[in-house]
């Protein structure tokens, strides 16, 4: 017997799972760009309708590379749609709602649909914009703004070498030049010696304990060693970070406030659950300590 994996697989070209939307674009007879919404009836099969949700469901299913080009593929979509939609008016007509396999399908499919549907209801409630809000600015005044230096380097293996370089530079030889040929850290040699930004725990601690005693257009009096080899330094820039701003972080924060409050509504709920656990085995478990 074919699985309903397998069948899933086959029937591939005519599915589509993932994603509302609320509009996407097709195009008229013109080839103008019109917007097709979700409301609108766009067949019908033997009276029943297929509206423009189903086309915008079966657009948001595609790779991005196809959702792309969704306006030139409307007419295909529209002929999947149809399709699906005389597929299950066979299925109904063969009475396959009575079938265990589908029975058991529903099930999963209801237990899923309540969990999103409550847990979106849920969050929506107890998560506020206030709330969100109020996390950023907490947030913000627990992590100030750092200290950001721009500086440029030379690395070479041997202490030596490093002094040979500045050397160099104390006769006014060009410093992205040296870093051009000598420098060891091929990913920055090529920009000069560039770092560009970093806080003081953005780099090694030997590095950066030198780094910011500099000042802006220092060169590093002495070769400084660290785990990467000898390292002369030149400070171009000085400045504070510019912290994320509500609008960049919102979404972010909104999600981690939605997981406490999830996380705080199952203990709750659990406390007056009959829960039992059992092994592989099916023999039963020792409940982990709470």
């Amino acid at each position: 017997m074919i699985s309903l994996k397998r069948v899933s697989a086959l029937l591939g070209i005519f599915m589509a799972f993932a994603g509302i939307g609320t509009q996407a674009q097709e195009s008229n007879a013109q080839g103008q760009q019109v917007t097709l919404k979700a409301d609108t009836v766009v067949a019908t099969v033997d009276g029943q309708p297929i509206t423009g949700q189903q086309i915008i469901e079966s657009v948001n299913a595609l790779p991005p590379q196809l959702r792309q080009q969704a306006s030139n593929l409307y007419p295909q979509l529209l002929q999947r749609a149809v399709s699906l939609k005389i597929i299950a008016q066979k299925a109904r007509t063969d009475n396959i709602a009575n079938d265990p396999q589908y029975k058991k399908l529903m099930a999963k499919y209801e237990e899923e649909a309540l969990k999103e549907v409550f847990l979106a209801k849920y969050v929506n409630k107890n998560v506020t914009e206030q709330m969100v809000k109020a996390r950023y600015d907490e947030n913000a005044k627990s992590n100030p703004p750092q200290d950001e230096i721009r500086a440029s380097h030379i690395l070479v293996k041997t202490e030596k070498e490093a002094k040979d370089v500045l050397g160099q530079l104390k006769k006014g030889e060009d410093f992205a030049k040296i870093a051009e040929t000598k420098s060891t850290d091929k990913a920055t040699s090529v920009r000069g010696g560039d770092l560009g930004y970093f806080t003081a725990s953005g780099v090694v601690k030997e590095f950066s304990n030198a780094a910011f005693a500099m000042k802006i257009g220092e060169v590093s009096s002495a070769p400084v060693k660290s785990q990467f080899g000898w390292h002369v330094i030149k400070i171009v820039d000085r400045r504070k970070q510019t912290p994320p701003t509500y609008e960049q972080q919102k979404d972010q924060i909104r999600a981690a406030l939605a997981e406490e409050q999830v996380q705080k509504l199952v203990a709750e709920l659990r406390k007056s659950a009959k829960v039992e656990l059992f092994n592989a085995d099916g023999s039963p478990a020792q409940a982990p300590a709470q």
